[in-house]
């Protein structure tokens, strides 16, 4: 049963001795698997409180305590942004609640952030590399996942066979995830630190800076890819590209040139990922909401196939006819065009033979005819020449024949991706 945020006020006051709340307020987060609220005390200072609906989340909390354990002062210091601190906790039964200073900012949707200034895709292009930037030891040391690239892919592969059990993932989106999967070349990155789950619910943002980053459960060595599947399903390129290129700028290594496609993967991936956890909880609505994304997400990748292979069928008919109108039909000689060439000199007397002589008929001179060597260039030095008689128009080159790239991935980055908020998130 979900709790009100005045039932969270109430625990709160458990968990932090002497507060002393005079109001509260809803807080965003994960739905399915916590209750958050925000309280103001009588001195005007905000807490927000997160209290897990089921085992699992009070684990994720209890995770994520030992996460911000380990960003000691001298870590903080160096980050952009602050990190929560944990002011109590308080447990009931098998879950833990936890109450968190809160932090100075707001949080945003993904359409008001995308449609900010460009001094807050820097923001956030920035924040992004400082956690990408981490020591690895902090994962390492708090005991916390951690993914070669290869194994990366292989925890993807198995989650794949997992959500195809269900039989409720349609057939497009299953071999194009698969094809992807086995792109091997798309899977060789440089693993780091990972936030792991981060969204716009977990991005506090004042006057175009990012002021903060909350939500850090899933924390972990693995793609740097997974903290931009959320930008991605934002389906603003623009905006994108302008954090990647800040990402770029800021961070000590060069990212890998496959980044934004394995993000683009990652995010349709998350509506199967959706899926499975709705039918593993029964919820009957959040099942029906997961087949409906996934089947639009389905219909819009066929019809952008669709378009595309018309417009290759068009550019290959467009190719032929420039290709037949340049070389002329096998066995059949082209036709010469001859012009008359202008009175450009002076003319020519010719004397008149004697008469005992016999009259000689000058032969008129042999047309010399030219042939296309195939490439519209002269085949010799000679050939290059100009003719100082007639001469023969021929076309200009022939284009290359465009081959249509492979689009069984590419497209990943060009169909839009239903975002998922909050509500719909693991």
């Amino acid at each position: 049963m979900r709790r009100t945020p005045l039932e969270l006020a109430a625990i709160a006051t458990a968990a932090v001795p002497g507060l002393a709340p005079t109001a509260t307020a809803f807080s965003p987060d994960d739905d399915a698997d916590f209750d958050s609220a925000l309280l103001l005390d009588s001195e005007g200072k905000r807490w927000r409180v997160r209290s897990p609906r089921h085992p699992e989340a009070s684990t994720r909390l209890e995770t994520e305590f030992m996460v911000l354990r380990a960003f000691v002062p001298a870590i903080r210091a160096e980050l952009p942004f602050h990190v929560p601190t944990i002011a109590g906790t308080v447990r009931q039964g098998a879950l833990t609640t936890f109450v968190y200073a809160h932090m100075q900012g707001s949080m945003l949707s993904i359409e008001e952030l995308s449609a900010g200034s460009p001094a807050l895709a820097r923001e956030i292009g920035s924040a992004l590399a400082a956690i990408h930037d981490l020591p690895l030891s902090l994962v390492t040391n708090a005991d916390l996942p951690s993914y070669s690239a290869n194994e990366f892919r292989q925890r993807k592969l198995n989650e794949l066979d997992q959500a195809a059990t269900t039989g409720k993932i349609p057939a497009t989106l299953l071999r194009r995830w698969e094809h992807a999967l086995e792109d091997v070349a798309l899977w060789r990155f440089n693993t780091s630190v990972v936030h792991g789950d981060l969204h716009e619910d977990n991005l506090m943002v004042q006057d175009d800076s990012v002021t903060a980053l909350t939500g850090w459960t899933d924390l972990r060595i693995g793609d740097p890819a997974d903290d931009f599947a959320w930008l991605v399903a934002s389906n603003e390129a623009s905006f994108v590209q302008a954090v990647l290129n800040h990402y770029t700028e800021a961070r000590r290594e060069t990212p890998d040139v496959h980044l934004l496609r394995r993000a683009a993967l990652l995010a349709e991936f998350a509506l199967a990922q959706y899926l499975v956890k709705a039918m593993a909880a029964g919820h009957q609505s959040m099942t029906a909401e997961a087949e409906s994304m996934l089947q639009t997400l389905s219909d819009d990748i066929d019809e952008q196939a669709r378009r595309d292979e018309e417009e290759a069928a068009h550019a290959a008919e467009e190719e032929a006819a420039r290709l037949q109108a340049s070389e002329a039909p096998a066995g059949q000689q082209p036709p010469v065009s001859v012009m008359a060439i202008p009175d450009a000199g002076s003319s020519v007397t010719v004397a008149p033979l004697p008469a005992a002589a016999e009259t000689v008929s000058a032969a008129p001179e042999q047309p010399v005819e030219s042939t296309p060597n195939g490439i519209g260039e002269p085949e010799s030095a000679a050939d290059a020449k100009e003719p100082e008689g007639p001469t023969q128009a021929t076309d200009g080159d022939s284009p290359a024949m465009t081959i249509p790239d492979d689009t069984s991935t590419a497209a990943i980055s060009v169909v839009n991706v239903t975002p998922l908020h909050a509500a719909e998130r693991s």
